[in-house]
């Protein structure tokens, strides 16, 4: 018979525990919460009337709700409190000694059908279990900050937790409204290994200075959809929280990505933990402020792009998915634009195909008949690349072969005018490699929009070691009058957003390959658990296998780091033919 939990308990009343508590209390749940002194029950207690308080304001909660669900938790600085409770859940700091500790005590105070859950986002379940006589009675469940607002919960089985005990929780979590995925005992579960990672790898993105905070926050939010950008992230969750996860990982898998980059322990030994004490990668408002105030690493709000050169005539080559959509995007700013197609076949299908968007953009309301007509009275169309002579820019948007780039780009080194700029919007390929094929390499930029270009707002201005500053400053200026954010960055494998998102994909699809979870249950963690728009091996099928796997290799080549070897799982699929949606089969299968 199944369980029934009327009264659970909380160990821990820091944001998690807290979180938790209020959890239980909004689900019409007695609770008991617990932490080792008065000051620390007063600081939970204010959290919870904090958080219950902003819901009252928003309307989400009336103040006779938020009066009874206090009235439903009583506080205590004793473990002893939980004698009578059907479950304690512990939510202490990740340090496996105390919480070890912890569930030594509670497995003497509590009832021998009491079942004992750890909040652990990174550590041995099985270890914390066995410090107790009910190793089986023991789970993980682990909830994602704040509690209250994500719906995830991993439950967490070790291998001698008992059958009963998981379903009972899983019914449980289901009753509380949230989204359960079971799992078994590895560091890091399901999300932590897979965010994580990418988390470390932005932050020594950060300390070597390849880009600022800002940029790659940006990156991430405007390239991927994010809900926050990396480094912001890791000062909600706190960098002392965040190296303990890592360094836990690490210990475990050995994976010299989960390794905390030095940045870390800097910062931590500094005591700037994040949001929670005012200060961490940026600086807030105050402790436990969500307000990002400026310092002295912070940019100037309106960006100096004084020397860059006046562009007003813009070429584009290419009539692909990509270049119909630069092309539309430059003429709609205003600029007069001259593109140039391999054929006259191609050359009529890319017009036809800008003017189906801009007609689009009429129906849904984003511009009106006299600004598509505007727009479109701004196009030229040409076969021949000497027509581009003119040009203050031309970008080049051709397919991802460096071999194809280069000729182009030595061509349009004779053909263009003495300072016009020469971009790429490669998204792999070294953008130096392009410019050395010209005698004007000072004079060649990376301009990587995202696609579809007139939707997504984020581009990567890419300079090389040539690059000059005033190029790069007419590139920010044109990014800006098109309504674009620009990011910059240096000019290295993946640029900024690939570098981050390709080894967090195939790392899922490496613990896909372990067979630690199903391709619907790690979608989900990272849907519901940190809010992507879309999970792993959805966007992998939509990407492409063979882009992805294409993008892996050549991230591994250039770091040479063994954690970036693509996943063998996903270049037998590529082999296979799964390619994604676009072969009809991939991770998954689609009619």
């Amino acid at each position: 018979m199944a369980r029934t939990f009327s009264r659970v308990g909380v160990v821990g009343l820091g944001t998690m525990g807290a979180g938790i508590a209020e959890v239980f209390a909004r689900n019409g749940l007695q609770v008991v919460a617990v932490d080792r002194d008065q000051a620390a029950v007063t600081r939970g207690r204010g959290h919870i009337e904090h958080s219950t308080g902003r819901a009252v304001a928003r309307g989400k909660l009336a103040e006779s709700e938020q009066a009874e669900l206090l009235g439903r938790i009583s506080f205590d600085t004793e473990l002893k409190a939980m004698a009578d409770v059907d479950l304690v859940i512990e939510a202490v700091p990740e340090q496996l000694a105390l919480k070890r500790a912890i569930f030594t005590a509670l497995d003497e105070i509590c009832g021998p059908e009491t079942i004992l859950a750890t909040n652990t986002s990174s550590l041995s379940v099985t270890e914390i279990a066995v410090a107790t006589t009910r190793p089986g009675k023991v789970v993980g469940m682990h909830f994602f900050n704040p509690a209250p607002v994500m719906r995830l919960v991993e439950v967490v089985r070790s291998v001698v937790t008992e059958p009963d005990v998981v379903a009972d929780i899983e019914a449980f979590v289901a009753s509380l409204g949230k989204t359960d995925v079971t799992i078994g005992d590895r560091a890091g579960f399901i999300a932590n290994a897979l965010l994580f990672g990418y988390l470390n790898h932005a932050a020594a993105m950060y300390s070597e200075r390849y880009a600022s905070r800002e940029d790659i926050d940006a990156a991430m939010k405007l390239g991927c959809g994010l809900p926050m950008g990396p480094l912001a992230l890791l000062d909600l969750i706190g960098l002392d929280t965040a190296y303990e996860i890592l360094d836990t990982m690490y210990k475990q898998s050995r994976e010299r990505l989960h390794a905390p980059t030095p940045i870390f322990k800097h910062l931590i030994t500094a005591g700037l933990l994040g949001r929670k004490v005012g200060r961490g990668f940026y600086t807030y408002d105050g402790p436990d402020s969500p307000k990002v105030v400026a310092d002295a690493s912070t940019p100037a709000e309106q960006p100096d792009n004084g020397g860059a050169r006046p562009v007003q005539r813009v070429g584009v080559v290419g009539s692909g998915t990509m270049a119909i959509g630069i092309i539309e995007v430059f003429a709609r700013a205003g600029y007069d634009v001259t593109f140039v197609a391999r054929s006259e076949q191609k050359l009529q299908a890319a017009q036809n195909a800008v003017r189906r968007s801009l007609d689009k953009g009429v129906q849904r309301g984003k511009l009106t008949a006299s600004e598509r007509d505007e727009a479109a009275g701004r196009l030229t169309g040409s076969v021949r690349l000497d027509d581009l002579a003119p040009m203050d820019l031309v970008v080049e948007a051709v397919v991802e072969d460096l071999s194809v780039k280069q000729a182009l780009f030595a061509n349009l080194d004779g053909i263009c005018r003495p300072g016009a700029v020469l971009a790429t919007t490669t998204s792999s390929l070294p953008v130096i490699a392009c410019a050395a094929a010209t005698g004007r390499q000072s004079e060649v930029i990376g301009l990587h929009f995202f696609n579809p270009a007139p939707v997504m707002s984020l581009v990567e201005v890419v300079s090389t070691v040539a690059t000059a500053p005033d190029v790069e400053a007419t590139a920010l200026a044109v990014c800006t009058r098109l309504g674009k954010h620009p990011v910059r960055c240096g000019d290295r494998a993946g640029f900024i957003v690939n570098a981050l998102l390709f080894p967090y994909l195939n790392d899922a699809v490496k613990m896909l390959q372990a067979h630690y979870a199903t391709t619907d249950d790690i979608d989900s963690a990272m849907k519901v658990g940190c809010g992507y728009p879309m999970g792993p091996f959805e966007l992998l099928d939509v990407v492409g296998l063979d882009v992805a796997l294409a993008i892996q290799r050549m991230l591994y080549t250039e770091f040479r780091e063994p954690g970036f070897a693509p996943a063998p799982l996903l270049e037998h699929l590529v082999t296979a033919g799964r390619l994604g949606r676009k072969s009809g089969k991939g991770f998954r299968e689609y009619t």
